[in-house]
């Protein structure tokens, strides 16, 4: 069988122009404890911006993500 799942050396990131997937949360802060202590590392803090908050964080493979709220 070909294809399936592989660990890559490269990484998807904004900085690098790739397309950010964001996930929605009811609660921001509780998702945001929960994927540092599921080893992902937190690139960008809770802030806000029209229409809600967010922050980024990368997976512990290194790709960005991001979890946003509603105000």
């Amino acid at each position: 069988m070909d294809g399936g799942f592989f660990k890559s050396e490269l990484k998807m990131s904004t900085n690098t122009g790739s397309a950010l997937i964001v996930f929605y949360s009811d609660e921001l802060e509780k998702t945001q404890a929960k994927i540092i202590v599921s080893g992902g590392s937190i690139v960008q803090e809770i802030f806000s911006f029209p229409g809600g908050r967010r922050f980024h964080f990368a997976d512990p493979c290194g790709n960005e993500f991001a979890v946003w709220a509603e105000t």
